[in-house]
């Protein structure tokens, strides 16, 4: 049975920073997934406070907002 062909196109992995800059910036955002990119920011010893602000400004924010 043959394989269909795999893309061979490789995206850099984004940076934290730019995982969390999108998450905050789209509304469709899981909330499972703002967690995660709050744990992993938690995590990280030289994260940007600013960074930290923003993520739980978003997920206290109303949907609407």
């Amino acid at each position: 049975m043959p394989q269909p062909a795999q893309s061979t196109l490789k995206t850099e992995p984004k940076s934290l920073q730019q995982q969390i800059s999108e998450a905050v910036q789209n509304r469709a955002t899981p909330i499972s997934q703002l967690l995660r990119l709050m744990s992993a920011l938690d995590a990280d010893t030289t994260a940007n406070e600013n960074l930290r602000l923003q993520l739980r400004a978003r997920i206290g924010a109303p949907l609407t907002a």
